[in-house]
């Protein structure tokens, strides 16, 4: 139990500290790229970092909605991928928690931030200021429109993720296996070995 509680709070912590990094990373990158563009290809941008949440939220769910049996069945056969994936549905509730919790939240916050940045470019550009009426309303349009865009996406995601899991996470699980193997990093471990590392 002691053990278990460990392993949570370390977790906790460590998950904190890379959502610190990646959230600075993102919003860094994001802004500075926004700074040089029309606020016509600064729209893009948000719709591209929205569709990247929606996406990560996609494969959180596949991960907690898939089940270990079919790639049992892979291994067996010595299919590329397939160990990957069983490490991917043992460790679900760690990689949903960084899909969705770390890189969805990111998502969300910076689009905030990035549209507020576009619907200042286009009052600018169309000669108005800032708190003005066009500004206002232009503000709200964006950020609805955007809202509607990431809670809808993340809809059909949820629908997609539960109905195709298996095979969401067994391309997920081939891109592991080529990355374990062409750079030797290993993404997710076993759960069942480090136990048994851990009771040694």
């Amino acid at each position: 139990m002691k053990q278990h509680i460990r392993e949570s709070i370390n977790w906790s912590l460590g998950i904190a500290v890379i959502t610190f990094v990646l959230a600075a990373i993102f919003t860094i990158v994001s802004t500075f790229a926004l700074s040089g563009l029309t606020w016509a290809v600064g729209t893009l941008v948000v719709l591209i970092i929205v569709l990247i949440g929606i996406f990560f939220d996609m494969l959180g769910i596949a991960a907690t909605a898939a089940d270990e049996v079919p790639f049992h069945a892979m291994a067996s056969k010595k299919v590329n991928g397939s160990k990957s994936a069983i490490h991917i549905v043992r460790n679900a509730d760690r990689f949903a928690s960084f899909c969705n919790d770390v890189i969805g939240d990111i998502s969300g916050i910076i689009s905030g931030t990035a549209t507020a940045i576009v619907v200042l470019q286009l009052t600018v550009s169309t000669q108005h200021t800032e708190g003005s009426v066009f500004h206002y309303v232009v503000s709200v349009v964006f950020t609805s429109l955007v809202a509607a865009l990431t809670v809808g996406g993340k809809a059909i995601g949820k629908s997609m993720a539960i109905r195709f899991s298996t095979e969401i996470i067994f391309q997920v699980g081939r891109i592991f296996h080529f990355i374990e193997n062409k750079f030797k990093i290993v993404i997710i471990k076993d759960k069942k070995k480090q136990r048994n590392s851990n009771r040694k």
